[in-house]
């Protein structure tokens, strides 16, 4: 690890397209996730990709996990069709942080493992998302170790005319999965009034993975429920991932009103509901003599709502120039059932269920104090009430029973903090950023001792963190931006870290320890961005990461005992603890050449290196989220009526040697080397897309993904990635 490695990544310079048009510079983009106000990205010292909504469109992604994936910077690891769990810079799950229009989606129960929440979002509701990566500590609190994804959502447009009234309408088919999605989003506006409102219907069948390519990644056989048996079921075709289709709906309404020129109220409703989604990582899994462990493994339908209400002062003031107050309310709903394979237990399912109500309250204020000199600081509060129930249901007879919660229910999270930034431009060319927030967490966990003899019954965690950051951005040409940033981030312990008791995998189960602390990262990086010639953009940065008191999973004795009946099994006793050292570096880079004003080539590559080291016994093992190379080349075509892009994406390949434990105790998800060990190949897929323009209300778009039909597994997924993928989609406004 000795040596920084190199990391080249696409950024936001593949997103600068509007219309026909370039925007004249790429350092006169205006960001919003550096300090939760509009911003020069020339004054920024740290490192912003932006997807805009012309780019999203243009790709038709499924997700918004996929639309993360479109940065060529944000990994996307996925255990089943219905996921999607970003990994920035060598950290993901719980330690990267999903805001949406200024509110954050972390709640107590984000786990350590991966997670599916960022589906929730609606892909066609989301106009731009900008990935501010590094600790956002400082800004945004808990949870922003490596990074920030900050989705802005359609927002209501005021008319100048009086009245207006504008929508689109989207009908999309795609074959690999056979997904069928519609959607629909209206504006009407006034002077004084806006409303913005958006349904989306996705359904999305079982996915077909590529014909060429490792045949461990194949679903010979699936398991099926025939009368009182579960039966082994062979596949006739083995490229189909049975029992991985769900479905989704998501609903979105924004009202603006302007009572007078320097006041503006939004309100925001959002909802998401899934079906019930299989974890096709589990459902695939068999023992030791080839037998499947389970008979069901599925998430309950998962909800999301939330209700905004956003107030926004832009009169200058003493104190300020502009002012947002934004209050929250976020409903998020969740359950898994499994059943095992055959045995005493095939008539037994397992349900878990939990639910989070959080709310929120920040406030934010800019205040431009000389001509040189911008001051941002601001508030936040959280609280999160947790409940989970659980029960054991015959399936046959419908009796249920009790059994162990996955959390301690009625368990309670909550947080407060205050924080201040100052922009200092030093001259024309140089400008200063610093920032430092304190921020208080405070948790409490009532434990039921009903199914284990806890030697606790409660847990309780009053912790206060202090994070700061500074940077300067150097202009030395009006085309060229050079900047170096240091900051510091932290990740108070939430509920699940705590409280939580659950089987990691077959034979092992996690306990609650209520003696974790905060982790802490500190971050320095450098990077120049610019045009080097006319025709020539480069985008570069170089970063290293150290987080102390990483929490992670490791052996533990439970009542002095270093095993457990977990479920009718007996199980190896884990629990998540502050043992180790995590250090992760690399540097990213991309490329642009324009090749006339209308044909464009970019490249990227991603590497990333870094080590976990273990105080307990000083052995250093690679970090689990630490991507693999991966990257993208790009020839575009922008026309009066035309889009076209031709790309290719890439993964490099993961050695056994190189596979993080916890990857190679999921074996069964990767492919075997020439020595039986589970390893990830490396691939590519060639693709291609367009987008035409019929008419001034009419737009067809027609892509292919994965040309040659490779037979691919990203890096930690549980499911095998799409095959040869035809894309229609026709889209209508007014």
């Amino acid at each position: 690890m000795g040596a920084l490695w190199l990391c080249f990544s696409l950024t936001s310079m593949a997103q600068r397209t509007e219309g026909d048009t370039l925007t004249t510079s790429y350092l006169d983009e205006v960001v919003v996730s550096a300090n939760k106000w509009e911003q020069n990205l020339r004054e920024v010292s740290a490192r912003i990709a932006t997807v805009n909504s012309s780019l999203i469109r243009l790709q038709n992604p499924q997700t918004a996990a996929d639309l993360l994936g479109l940065s060529n910077q944000v990994f996307i690891q996925k255990s089943q069709l219905g996921g999607g769990s970003p990994m920035i810079r060598g950290f993901a799950t719980n330690r990267v942080l999903l805001v949406v229009d200024g509110v954050r989606m972390n709640n107590a129960i984000f786990r350590g493992g991966n997670v599916q929440n960022v589906i929730s979002l609606d892909a066609n509701a989301i106009r731009e998302t900008e990935v501010i990566f590094g600790p956002g500590s400082v800004i945004y609190g808990s949870d922003a170790i490596g990074g920030v994804m900050d989705f802005h959502t359609l927002r209501p447009e005021l008319s100048t005319t009086g009245f207006s009234v504008s929508g689109q309408a989207l009908a999309r088919y795609a074959t690999a999965n056979q997904e069928n999605t519609g959607h629909v989003d209206v504006n009407i506006g006034t002077q004084k009034l806006a409303f913005v409102g958006s349904v989306t219907r996705s359904v999305f069948n079982d996915l077909r993975m590529g014909s060429r390519g490792p045949t461990d990644y194949q679903r010979p056989d699936f398991q099926q429920r025939q009368g009182p048996d579960d039966v082994v079921v062979a596949n006739p075709d083995p490229n189909v991932q049975v029992n991985s289709g769900y479905d989704q709906w998501n609903g979105m309404a924004k009202v603006l009103v302007k009572p007078s020129e320097p006041f503006d109220i939004t309100y925001a409703f959002h909802y998401s509901k899934t079906s019930d989604v299989p974890r096709y990582d589990r459902l695939i899994l068999k023992n030791a003599s080839g037998v499947f462990a389970n008979a069901e493994w599925y998430y309950g339908p998962q909800t999301w709502l939330m209700h905004t209400l956003n107030l926004t002062h832009t009169a200058a003031t003493p104190f300020s120039n502009n002012i947002r107050v934004t209050a929250a309310l976020q409903d998020y709903g969740e359950s898994r059932h499994n059943r095992n394979f055959g045995g005493a237990n095939r008539n037994r399912l397992t349900e878990r269920f939990e639910n989070v109500r959080a709310l929120s309250l920040n406030v934010d204020v800019d205040k431009q104090v000389t001509d040189r000199t911008a001051l941002f600081y601001g508030g936040e509060w959280v609280s999160n009430d947790v409940s989970s129930t659980a029960q054991r249901k015959d399936i046959v007879t419908g009796a249920t029973s009790p059994v162990s919660t996955r959390y301690p229910n009625g368990s309670d999270w909550r947080s407060v903090a205050v924080y201040a930034s100052v922009r200092h431009r030093v001259s024309e060319q140089t400008s200063l950023n610093a920032s430092a927030r304190y921020t208080h967490v405070y948790l409490f966990s009532p434990f039921d001792t009903t199914f284990f003899p806890f030697p606790f019954t409660t847990a309780q965690l009053s912790r206060g963190a202090v994070n700061g950051s500074m940077g300067v951005a150097f202009n030395p040409t009006e085309d060229l931006k050079i900047y170096f940033n240091l900051s510091s981030g932290f990740r108070a312990p939430n509920v699940d870290d705590v409280g939580r008791v659950f089987d990691s995998q077959p034979g092992s189960v996690v306990v609650p320890n209520p003696g974790l602390t905060p982790e802490t990262a500190y971050t320095a990086e450098v990077g120049f961005t610019g045009q080097l010639t006319s025709r020539l953009s480069v985008d570069f940065a170089a970063y290293y990461t150290l987080l102390n008191n990483a929490i992670v999973r490791s052996a533990f004795l439970f009542n002095g005992q270093d095993s457990i009946d977990y479920d009718g099994q007996l199980s190896q006793v884990l629990a998540l603890q502050n043992i180790n050292r995590v250090k992760v570096m690399g540097a990213q880079l991309s490329a642009r050449y324009e090749v006339s004003s209308r044909v464009r080539v970019e490249s990227s590559l991603n590497i990333q290196d870094g080590e976990e080291r273990d105080p307990l016994t000083n052995n250093v093992y690679q970090p689990t989220h630490i991507a693999p190379t991966f990257g993208s080349t790009t020839v575009s075509y922008q026309g009066k009526k035309l889009r076209a892009i031709a790309y290719v994406n890439y993964q490099g390949h993961v050695r056994f040697e190189d596979l993080a434990l916890t990857e190679r105790a999921d074996a069964h998800l990767y492919a075997k080397d020439s020595n039986g060990n589970p390893h990830a190949p490396a691939w590519t897929t060639w693709n291609v897309k367009g987008s035409y323009t019929v008419g001034p209300h009419v737009t067809v778009d027609v892509g292919v993904e994965n040309i040659f039909d490779k037979r691919y597994r990203p890096y930690a997924s549980g499911i095998s990635a799409p095959g040869r993928n035809l894309i229609f989609a026709l889209r209508a406004k007014i």
